[in-house]
């Protein structure tokens, strides 16, 4: 029986062709080819009857049951074989082969990820931000992760999801919000939980890296069982991943690495602020701080500058993966209570503990004002001073003292009523809850005690400078601390932040709501009704000045939400065939009322029986999200590069070794109450063509336009402006008109100290969130897809390219168009990805060879690009018996490295959003199923 919980599950089995990397020929079961009938009937799951086999194939994208397993718009499907066969180890490892994955996303060892949204990595199909992408477990919406992406939009975690209970993942790129409402403007990804469970199966994988550290253990567990009227079946997974640390990695452990500036790290600086220059302490105070940092403080220098005490290896004190040791579980079960009703429940819970560690802790004089400005007069000396410090593991009682720890609980249920009306109807009513709630530790220095402990009191105000005095001898910075005295200083700030939506939908389908002449029209209805929320719950001290660097804002808010679609399937001929879909959502929040009607068709021309031609447009809408609108105001203390100075006094020298380069600044948020839905237009149009059961080719073609795009100015984007709005040129030359929109607006934005020691240079930068103009990208898609049966074994290939044509973006209405994909534009985006994988298989044995190339990207500098990389893995399987199977993966086969950039000064000297340093790793795994039919 298939219901509309089928399709709203998204439960099917895809033919290849709609995607990337599953490795079965495609099927389109027509009446008119019953030769190609029988490859979609090898593609459903075992347990189903070969009668019920069209019955059974929902698309995703669409809540119609149909017999065809491709549908007007591309669908990538990864099965849990293909998962095991590429040796994939993680959700963001199998998403990161997805070619239409092309967004600069937040690794494990983003220190932006470790300040805002510890342990949690997201997915960015075309490169349109995480918050564009909508994720669906099971085909429903789950809790955003608790804390805001880069302290600005809300996303969805993959990282949290558990591989081992994965049936398949089913990537939808393309506008969907016809069928499944806000946030489905890039495209939709499903992960389809196990449900067919026919004995009790135990999966056991044993990781480690060959150069050390980071190795991990997963054991999972799924079993079931069943009468005549009542199922319940399900799974559990642990993982126990231990850190893998940036000191153990040679290309990142020092500071000697770096392809620019190889000064060792300034642990201990006095500076001048008057001169501009370090303040020498002496060899003799260096050589007394030596055993620190693992006893790597010494004397050092930085040309230009002069003297300190510093370490070169202290800047490896960072995780490369996380620590992160978890429980996940997902159930299901299900009661006939009539021969057309069926009661059911869906339930999934997880906790997981994660720790990571982005630096040390560090310490300069912060008034209680909170500003940048760390400048003090002391009175000891007579002069302007500046002192700053890091805090070595010795002081502070080793790295478990200063590591960020996450503790996150998710859980979700759904039940409801499925069933048939009248033989020809099917309905669903269902209640879904999901929640995400976490408690984060952030370690912090308390700026008030770390002020007396180093300085002491202060004197009142020095008349001449207008700086605060103090009166200390040098000496007390350079002394170390002990660990009541570094206890006395440091605390942990917590936050209990927490998400959640509840959403109830009734849903009704039939597969012929009349008959045309070529077939019966496929109709679809659904109505929605819900509540969404968040509250970030930081710890009320971190909403002042009272932590170093840190002045947080807070953010909660919730939304209502209701919806009503239908969708239509029309066969107008026997070779043609249409579909469409209308649906309104109407928001509301914060007093305001938003509705918006998205619409989308299709077409599918299917001239022969082994070619496919396929057309897709849509509509796309995004409602304001929750933290954008609901935040409040905050300040943070990052690092910035103040590129106006830079060029203007400084021309000529690189980037790293400029003055004002990395200098801390006050970056002033607020959220906007007053913002407008996203809205979008996506086209797709392809050719499918399978002229056999062993090989096929697609080649789609794909275009999203963006409006009202919601967007978080970026710091290092109104810098950069500035900079070519003054000087009136960008770094490649090009004529910039400070009178533009951009230009205005950047000004505006960046605030200079107006005199003094700090005349001139950068105090703050305000951001926020704004309706930016247009956002647009087109491209294509390429996948093949062959088998070639010998008599000893077979043999198959899977290939998916992604070329994108151009990724454009305009922030104001007036500004000139900026080419993402050019080396200065300021954002990383490849134009080129492309994964492939080489399959050997004879009887109980499997080889994979899997490789994948990530086109070029722009360098540090902005003035080159850096050239393509590549990656392979393989995987070597065996089943012992049928009940019995072991393999052995070997990830980045070649141990390769990250590609170079000798431009890179930022540590850990390359892009951390596309590569890693783990290097060549190994995992094996080992299954054994009790009953049932074989693996």
């Amino acid at each position: 029986m298939t219901t509309p919980r089928n399709a709203l599950r998204i439960s099917m089995m895809l033919g290849c062709c709609a995607g990337a990397l599953a490795l079965a020929a495609p099927a389109w079961a027509q009446d008119t080819a019953p030769a190609v009938d029988q490859p979609a009937a090898e593609q459903v799951a075992d347990s189903a009857p070969a009668e019920d086999v069209a019955a059974d194939i929902v698309v995703t994208g669409s809540r119609i049951p149909r017999a065809l397993a491709e549908g007007p718009a591309p669908v990538t499907v990864i099965n849990a074989d293909t998962i095991r066969a590429n040796g994939y180890t993680s959700v963001p490892d199998i998403l990161r082969a997805v070619t239409q994955n092309g967004g600069e996303t937040q690794s494990q060892q983003s220190f932006s990820g470790a300040s805002f949204t510890p342990g949690a990595q997201q997915v960015d199909l075309r490169g349109l931000g995480p918050n564009h992408t909508l994720v669906l477990v099971n085909g429903r919406r789950i809790a955003d992760f608790p804390l805001p992406f880069q302290g600005r939009s809300n996303f969805t975690d993959i990282s949290n999801l558990p591989i081992g209970l994965i049936e398949q993942v089913e990537v939808l790129s393309g506008s969907a919000s016809a069928i499944y409402g806000s946030d489905a403007i890039a495209g939709v990804i499903n992960f389809k939980m196990k449900d067919k469970i026919d004995g009790t199966t135990i999966d056991y994988r044993y990781g480690l890296t060959e150069h050390g550290g980071g190795m991990s253990h997963r054991a999972t567990l799924t079993t079931g069982w069943s009468t005549d009227r009542f199922h319940i079946l399900g799974g559990v997974e642990y993982l126990n991943q231990r850190p893998l640390w940036a000191y153990q990695r040679s290309i990142q452990d020092s500071t000697q690495d770096s392809p620019t500036n190889k000064a060792a790290r300034r642990t201990f600086l006095r500076y001048d602020p008057i001169a501009k220059e370090y303040v020498d302490p002496g060899a003799t105070t260096c050589a007394a701080l030596s055993s620190l940092n693992g006893g790597s403080t010494y004397y050092a220098s930085r040309r230009g500058y002069g003297n300190y005490c510093g370490s070169d290896t202290s800047i490896g004190y960072g995780t490369i993966i996380s620590q992160r040791e978890g429980f996940n579980s997902f159930g299901t079960a299900g009661f006939d209570i009539s021969e057309g009703a069926k009661l059911f429940v869906d339930a999934q819970f997880g906790i997981s503990n994660v720790a990571l560690m982005s630096d040390v802790l560090s310490w300069a004089f912060q008034p209680a004002s909170g500003s940048s400005d760390t400048t003090f007069f002391n009175n000891a000396y007579g002069v302007l001073d500046d002192w700053s410090r890091q805090f070595t593991p010795e002081e502070s009682g080793g790295f478990r003292n200063v590591m960020t720890r996450n503790r996150q609980k998710t859980f979700s249920v759904t039940p409801g009523i499925e069933g048939r009306l009248g033989g020809k109807w099917n309905y669903e009513l269902a209640y879904n809850h999901s929640e995400y709630s976490a408690v984060v530790k952030f370690p912090q220095i308390i700026a008030s005690k770390a002020n007396a402990l180093f300085l002491g009191q202060p004197f009142g105000i020095d008349p001449q400078s207008g700086y605060p005095i103090f009166s200390r001898d040098s000496s007390r910075l350079y002394t170390p601390l002990t660990r009541a005295e570094y206890d006395s200083i440091a605390a942990y700030s917590v936050y209990r932040p927490k998400s959640w939506t509840d959403n109830v939908s009734a849903t009704i389908n039939t597969t012929e709501l009349f008959r045309l002449p070529a077939g019966p029209v496929g109709f679809a209805a659904v109505a929605e009704v819900g509540r969404q929320g968040y509250d970030l719950n930081p710890d009320p001290l971190a909403l002042t000045d009272y932590y170093v660097g840190l002045k947080d804002s807070a953010g909660a808010g919730k939304r209502s939400h209701w919806a009503l679609g239908g969708e239509l399937r029309v066969p107008v001929t026997k070779f043609l065939q249409v579909s469409g879909a209308g649906r309104y959502d109407h928001f509301g929040f914060a007093g305001q009322s938003i509705g918006k009607f998205t619409y989308n068709g299709g077409v599918e021309l299917r001239p022969t029986s082994t070619l496919l031609l396929r057309a897709a447009y849509g509509t796309g809408f995004r409602a304001p999200d929750l933290h954008y609108v609901f935040t409040g105001p905050g300040n943070t203390h990052p690092s910035a590069t103040d590129y106006y100075r830079c060029r203007k006094f400084e021309p000529g020298v690189d980037i790293g070794d400029c003055t004002e380069a990395d200098v801390g600044i006050v970056a002033q948020r607020n959220g906007n109450r007053q913002l407008k839905p996203e809205t979008s237009k996506s086209l797709n149009a392809g050719i499918v063509w399978a002229p056999s059961r062993n090989f096929d080719v697609s080649v789609d073609y794909f275009r999203v336009s963006l409006s009202n795009q919601v967007e978080d100015l970026r710091i290092d984007g109104i810098l950069r402006d500035e900079a070519d709005c003054r000087l009136g040129t960008t770094t490649s030359g090009a004529v910039v008109d400070i009178n533009s929109p951009t230009c205005v607006d950047a000004i505006a934005r960046v605030k200079r100290f107006p005199s003094g020691v700090k005349g001139g240079r950068l105090d703050s930068v305000s951001i926020n969130p704004i309706n930016i103009a247009t956002e647009k990208t087109s491209g294509i898609d390429v996948a093949i897809h062959g088998r070639l049966p010998t008599n000893f074994g077979d043999f198959s290939l899977s290939l998916a390219h992604t070329h994108v044509f151009k990724h454009d973006f305009r922030q104001y209405v007036g500004d000139p168009i900026i080419n993402k994909l050019a080396f200065d534009s300021g954002y990383d985006i490849p134009r080129d990805k492309s994964t492939a994988s080489i399959t050997y298989a004879y009887q109980g044995l499997k080889l994979t060879v899997e490789g994948k190339r990530l086109g070029k990207l722009p360098n540090y500098d902005e003035d080159a690009y850096i050239k393509a990389s590549y990656l392979f893995n393989t995987t070597l399987q065996y089943d012992f018996t049928d009940h019995f199977r072991g393999s052995l993966s070997v990830t980045n086969v070649l141990d390769a490295k990250p590609v170079k950039d000798p431009s890179y000064s930022a540590y850990p000297y390359y892009d951390i959003s596309w590569f890693d340093s783990v290097g060549r790793s190994v995992f094996m795994q080992l299954s054994y199923k009790l009953g049932g039919k074989g693996l």
